[in-house]
Order: structure tokens, then C-alpha cells, then sequence
């Protein structure tokens, strides 16, 4: 699977973050999770953060 997006950070590490989720990764630490693993400056704004926090698998 490629995941991307123009800069490489914002879209592409939300979309990272939400299949970090969907693996298992605790909602609330997969932005922590894609930072350490991908790039320290990924999701960056913060509704990008919201959205990962809030990513429910239901």
C-alpha cells in the first residue's frame, strides 16, 4: 500500500496514524506512535491530531 500526499506529513501521517488504530495502536498514542516511527514532524496541524484522537474502528 502507498500512502501520500504533497508534502509527505500532514495527510499521509493522519492516514498512517488511523492504520496504526486500525493495528492496534491506542487512538490517543498513535500520533505519538507515527512520530517516533515516521516523521517527528507528522500530522501536523491540529485538527489532523482530532481526527486521529478521535478515529473510532466501531
Amino acid at each position: 500500500m502507498e500512502v501520500a500526499c504533497g508534502g509527505g506529513r500532514g495527510r499521509t501521517g493522519t492516514a498512517l496514524a488511523c492504520l496504526a488504530v486500525l493495528d492496534g495502536v491506542p487512538a490517543d498514542k498513535a500520533v505519538a506512535f507515527v512520530r517516533e516511527h515516521y516523521d517527528a514532524r507528522a500530522i501536523e496541524t491540529a485538527w489532523q491530531r482530532r481526527y486521529v484522537e478521535r478515529f473510532n474502528t466501531g
